[in-house]
């Protein structure tokens, strides 16, 4: 198959989507077919098969909210969606942002089947914006998704039937859906090098350090704890709380190190570590704590309604209440006074790691791709009360 994948955002893997992006896009040239990129990351210009739009320039204020966060996104130029898009079996997209907002109206009019991975709640967007917790703001957001994108598809990818369901809510949206886990890479399931942070006991969280992710919780459990000097903390990551994080944890006199790191280096920490807190409260599927359980590590997990992660705890000794630093500290003050207790728990959650292995995620990523070639172009789905769309460059900037 020729297969067009427009990322509104490309580039450091450091966000799970983009690592989902760059998994597919090589599970794909790896069988054998011709994948075509659409994105704003200049690193690929030049490159084979890479179309490459501009930085879209949000003004002053939103440009600092993407820099802070690592985030580029693209401006749609209609005539390089256009060159990549000619002779595509398929054409799939990653974000719902204007760059997916041109490439699926194009799509459409070209006759051209359209999948559309779901990646992005609501939350993950209004909490740059200061309405996170806003209902009607985000079910305003789930709406636009569908207007721009989805009601294009022929087929739509959710990595978890949690957001199939969320995103149903909302709009009702009829079109076939896909749930498959964005999976794992191999090189987390490896029993090799680990590396200690230190002697302590050690706690990681892996995450963008943003509102959403919640990494405060964390410190404020382990400020809190009666074993605190004998705790280490490990926030893997980089974003726009990363001051705010240090302060508090200088505050709470934690022993804690914050820093990115790269995929094979953070595989050997997971596996060094004694256990996994993900404290995000909007999230999908969550990579990261898929990749701290096939390393080897016993999650705990915030129990938030906007979090697919929950469905990852085997029992309530893994979840701990939204916000609650005291809920959270005993949980980690448990697995710290019983270590038997936590090496049952690593047996119990090797068992779930088989169910995250991403080359049969890819390939039915695959798969799913080519059910969409045989289904052709999607019918368009109306949206009741809605006026026509304006064309998508009216939003380029």
């Amino acid at each position: 198959m020729k297969i067009a994948i427009v990322c509104d955002t490309l580039g450091e893997p450091n966000n799970g989507t983009t690592i989902a992006a760059l998994n597919l896009i090589s599970h794909l040239k790896s069988a054998g077919h011709e994948v075509r990129i659409v994105s704003p990351d200049e690193s690929t210009r030049g490159k084979k098969g890479c179309y490459v739009v501009p930085h879209a320039d949000l003004g002053r204020f939103l440009n600092k909210v993407l820099d802070k966060n690592g985030v580029c996104l693209a401006r749609p130029v209609e005539s390089i969606v256009s060159e990549a898009l000619e002779g595509v079996d398929v054409v799939h997209v990653m974000f719902p942002f204007p760059l997916a907002w041109m490439a699926a109206r194009m799509a459409h009019e070209r006759g051209i089947p359209l999948t559309a991975g779901f990646h992005c709640q609501a939350e993950n967007f209004t909490a740059h914006i200061g309405f996170m917790d806003s209902k009607l703001i985000n079910h305003l957001t789930y709406k636009v998704f569908y207007r721009k994108v989805y009601r294009y598809c022929t087929r739509i990818h959710y990595p978890t039937g949690f957001i199939r369901d969320v995103f149903y809510s909302h709009t009702h949206c009829s079109v076939p859906a896909e749930v498959i886990s964005n999976g794992v890479n191999e090189m987390f399931f490896l029993d090799t090098e680990k590396k200690r942070a230190s002697d302590k006991f050690t706690v990681i969280c892996s995450g963008r350090y943003s509102k959403e992710k919640a990494q405060h919780v964390l410190l404020k459990a382990v400020g809190g704890s009666k074993h605190r000097d004998e705790i280490k903390v490990v926030l893997a990551g980089s974003g726009p709380k990363e001051q705010k994080l240090r302060r508090l944890a200088a505050k709470l006199k934690i022993d804690c190190e914050m820093r990115f790191f790269k995929r094979s280096e953070l595989g050997a920490y997971l596996r060094g570590a004694d256990l996994y807190v993900h404290t995000a409260v909007a999230e999908i599927e969550a990579i990261a704590c898929m990749e701290a359980i096939v390393s080897g590590l016993v999650p705990v997990i915030c129990n938030s309604e906007g979090s697919a992660t929950r469905f990852f705890a085997e029992d309530d000794r893994g979840l701990y209440k939204k916000g609650s630093a005291e809920d959270l500290r005993d949980k980690i003050d448990y697995f710290f006074e019983n270590p038997e207790e936590l090496k049952k728990y690593r047996r119990i959650y090797a068992e779930k790691a088989r169910c995250f292995d991403q080359h049969e995620c890819m390939c039915e990523m695959e798969r799913m791709l080519k059910r969409a070639v045989s289904d052709g172009k999607a019918e368009l789905l109306p949206c009741a009360g809605q006026e026509d769309d304006k064309p998508a460059e009216a939003y380029a900037g």
